[in-house]
């Protein structure tokens, strides 16, 4: 793996070289990957390869024109700098034609970063073995990718950054006889079979209570405590027209009511990037560096919003370093003084929500999500698990489950990471405590 990124990282380097000679202004873009891939199901081992693969994207810009050529590199240079030679010819053929763009942005500045995360990841060889004795006895369905990811950029204007980062995760389920499951989640840097063992055994008592019949509950509001999975699903709403500043411009943003002072969250409740505690390049699709860490929510209130170049461009802004989608990529939410071990005791009754699914907006302007629970969620009694529940539909707003709604947030703080892997593996995640929520609203 190392063999395969240092050739990709000479042929990359290579290719930025030639490109200085180039008139016309352009972007580079790199995504490179040599990840190790196992597919488990009955805890045992199904499919199983490497993957060792990186496309680079040029993008070339005349007189307020742009288009865009990606191919693969080889890491062989005289066949990626002839891949590289084709693309710049084709694209000065073709950009002249294309429709004008008032508000693209041409390269400007002279950034540079260089990101190398060092992990502590064991062979496929080993880290198998032990996740199979693990899991020995229990149905065990997941699935492993680990190892090296690199996303670089360079320009015309002279910025360059380069991101490469060793990491893991393991995206699994455990199944009953009952064919119900619970979900977990195991990722970092660092392989540590400790916490991995921990991890099962604090599952597997889950899976024992969700063999109880299930429990119907009627539509109406009750007491949930939203376990670290749950919360990081809807933080991620928040990236659908929420802290985006081009939404907020165009009267389409749910934190809207926020900004005008009409609504506010609890002084408990902060949001914010940090690139420090989640691996996430800083660096976005046009060389910006975003700030180590953004302060979007504090104690409450709005304080920013995620302003990309082109939106700066097109309402006379700053930007502070985000992609053009305006969306989260290494979004926190702080922790409280909840203590974990004292969650169902503080709940007393009501729902215990380990997962939500297929979320979406039911009212934006207001702030209301609307899914459905989702994998191991019980109905709790007395501090202690009764019974699991049959799924619900919910429709709440955020300004009541992070406002006058929200009872505590969590010490500890988990790490869901993004586990996409269309065209390549993710990066980062969502770094968030656990929430309990008075009176939340299930509809269905």
């Amino acid at each position: 793996m190392a063999d395969f990124i240092a050739a990709i990282a000479e042929s990359w380097q290579t290719c930025v070289t030639a490109l200085a000679d180039i008139s016309p202004a352009w972007r580079a873009e790199l995504v490179a990957e040599a990840s190790d891939f196992v597919r488990f199901n009955g805890a045992a081992i199904r499919q199983g390869g490497t993957v060792q693969d990186a496309q680079m994207q040029l993008t070339l810009m005349v007189e307020g024109r742009s288009g865009y050529r990606r191919f693969p590199l080889m890491g062989a240079v005289a066949i990626d700098q002839a891949q590289l030679d084709q693309a710049v010819a084709e694209l000065c053929q073709e950009v002249p034609q294309l429709p004008s763009d008032p508000f693209w942005v041409l390269p400007e500045g002279s950034q540079r970063s260089r990101v190398d995360q060092q992990g502590a990841i064991p062979p496929v060889t080993e880290v198998i073995p032990a996740i199979i004795s693990a899991v020995r006895g229990l149905d065990f369905t997941g699935l492993y990718a680990g190892g090296v990811q690199v996303r670089a950029y360079a320009d015309s204007a002279g910025q360059s950054h380069w991101f490469q980062t060793a990491s893991f995760n393991l995206d699994y389920s455990l199944f009953n006889a009952q064919q119900r499951a619970v979900k977990g989640y195991y990722a970092d840097q660092t392989w540590d079979l400790a916490a991995f063992r921990a991890q099962i055994q604090a599952l597997s008592a889950q899976l024992q209570c969700l063999a109880q019949p299930t429990k119907s509950l009627p539509p109406g509001r009750y007491r949930t405590y939203f376990a670290p999975a749950a919360v990081a699903e809807l933080v991620g709403m928040l990236s659908w027209g929420g802290v985006s500043e081009a939404a907020m411009r165009q009267g389409t943003s749910a934190l809207l009511p926020l900004r005008r002072g009409e609504r506010r969250l609890a002084d408990s409740f902060h949001l914010r990037e940090n690139f420090q505690a989640i691996p996430a390049p800083r660096f976005n699709d046009q060389g910006d560096l975003a700030p180590v860490e953004l302060d979007i929510i504090h104690a409450g209130e709005l304080r920013q919003t995620l302003i990309s170049t082109r939106t700066a461009k097109e309402y006379g802004l700053t930007p502070n370093g985000a992609v053009q989608g305006e969306y989260l990529r290494a979004p926190e939410v702080r922790p409280g003084t909840l203590a974990e071990d004292g969650v169902l005791a503080t709940l007393d009754q009501g729902l215990y929500v380990s997962n939500l699914h297929y979320l979406n907006w039911s009212d934006q302007a207001t702030g209301r999500i609307t899914g459905m629970t989702r994998y191991a969620c019980f109905w709790v009694e007395q501090g202690r698990w009764v019974a699991p529940i049959e799924n619900l539909r919910f429709d709440e707003s955020l300004y009541h489950f992070w406002g006058e709604g929200l009872m505590g947030l969590t010490q500890t703080q988990t790490l869901i990471p993004a586990t996409d892997t269309y065209e390549y593996r993710s990066l980062g995640g969502v770094l968030v405590p656990g929430m309990l929520v008075q009176d939340f609203s299930y509809t269905l």
